[in-house]
């Protein structure tokens, strides 16, 4: 066999292979992509800040791809702040693989100010999902904190 024959016999098989797995992968990749899922969360919370703050509720997260779930909510954190709310509102998550991702302490912080009517808005981050959160209520409330604000699987159903 020459030498010509035998690199087609090889080289042929071997470029096909090559594009058989680029192909599989740059598949694989597009589904992983579509295997994504958007969610939302509807949560109220209610709390209190006099430098220390602490907050808690529930609410409950639906997803794209059919996930659903209750969930209690705990907020803590301190800083130069002082008040007394009760919010409530939605959230948009990035796009996630499961709900259970959404799961566990987001780092947050914010600056807040209101009398009688409250309104907040957020960007929390934990790992690679981020959560944005906009609520409005009733309270008064003034100053700039930290902490985390934790999602919990359970709680009462639903938020109002």
């Amino acid at each position: 066999m020459t030498n010509r024959k035998l690199r087609e016999r090889i080289f042929v098989p071997a470029l096909m292979l090559a594009f058989v797995l680029i192909c599989s992968v740059a598949t694989s990749e597009g589904m992983e992509k579509a295997d994504l899922t958007k969610c939302r969360m509807k949560f109220s919370v209610q709390g209190w800040s006099a430098f220390y703050e602490t907050a808690s509720g529930s609410g409950s997260i639906t997803c794209t791809n059919g996930q659903a779930a209750r969930v209690r909510i705990r907020v803590k954190g301190g800083g130069l702040t002082a008040g007394k709310s009760r919010l409530s509102g939605h959230g948009t998550f990035s796009e996630v693989a499961d709900i259970k991702e959404l799961f566990g302490a987001y780092a947050k912080a914010e600056a807040h100010a209101g009398v009688v009517r409250s309104a907040d808005s957020q960007v929390l981050i934990k790992g690679n999902v981020s959560l944005a959160l906009v609520a409005k209520g009733r309270g008064f409330d003034l100053g700039i904190s930290f902490g985390k604000f934790t999602i919990e699987r359970g709680g009462k159903t639903g938020s109002k």
